[in-house]
């Protein structure tokens, strides 16, 4: 039996190739981690499932997007279907950090007048002798940007699950403020199916069969 959830939230990774989306992703979905990765083509797909609250679990759907610009027009058609986006660079590549706005800038863009929920993410905290961006720099954009800030590292899996956790509260939080609702035509967030629900349905397709086995006694 599939797993219940009350909602499934589409969440996408956003970032210059080799600044390890996807290596975060495995990490939080699959508890592993592999020094050796290859790029990603196009977008891959992951879910995890978290419980938010009692009686909230919340799926998340989460897509891994190529960082190369040949991948760029297949990309971007994922942005308007998603609620949330972690916006990653690579602690220990500068170029990777300068790009975040661009990224942030691009989506942006390709969802008004819609907005999404970011978090920023700082990857690679495990290589602090390689660092070339400070903790002070990163905090000063997530500001500029209004966003929160988490460095994280899926090698020694350090606030991995952390970033996601907060980022999928923060989705919930608004939801339950009215800020984000589900819209037709739209995959960002998607209602499912209580146990409650599921038990009345059940039940109702078990009353169908005793009619059925019912009117053929008549």
């Amino acid at each position: 039996m599939d797993i219940l959830w009350q909602y499934q939230f589409r969440i996408i990774l956003l970032g210059d190739s080799t600044v390890g989306k996807s290596s975060l992703l495995k990490r939080f979905t699959d508890g592993i981690y592999s020094d050796v990765a290859d790029p990603t083509v196009g977008v891959d797909f992951y879910a995890r499932s978290l419980d938010i609250e009692p009686g909230v679990k919340i799926k998340l759907q989460l897509w891994d997007t190529a960082g190369q610009e040949r991948f760029r027009s297949i990309t971007t058609s994922y942005y308007r279907n998603s609620v949330g986006g972690l916006l990653v660079f690579d602690l220990t590549n500068r170029k990777t950090f300068e790009h975040v706005r661009d990224w942030h800038k691009e989506v942006s863009e390709h969802i008004l007048p819609h907005h999404m929920v970011y978090i920023l993410i700082g990857h690679k905290s495990d290589l602090n002798k390689e660092r070339k961006v400070s903790r002070d720099e990163a905090e000063q954009l997530a500001a500029d940007l209004g966003i929160r800030y988490v460095e994280t590292s899926a090698k020694c899996n350090s606030n991995v699950d952390r970033a996601f956790e907060l980022l999928t509260r923060d989705i919930y939080e608004l939801m339950k403020m009215g800020e984000i609702t589900t819209r037709d035509g739209w995959d960002g967030v998607k209602s499912g199916l209580t146990a409650k629900v599921q038990n009345v349905h059940i039940f109702c397709q078990i009353c169908r069969q005793c009619l059925c086995i019912l009117l053929t006694l008549i």
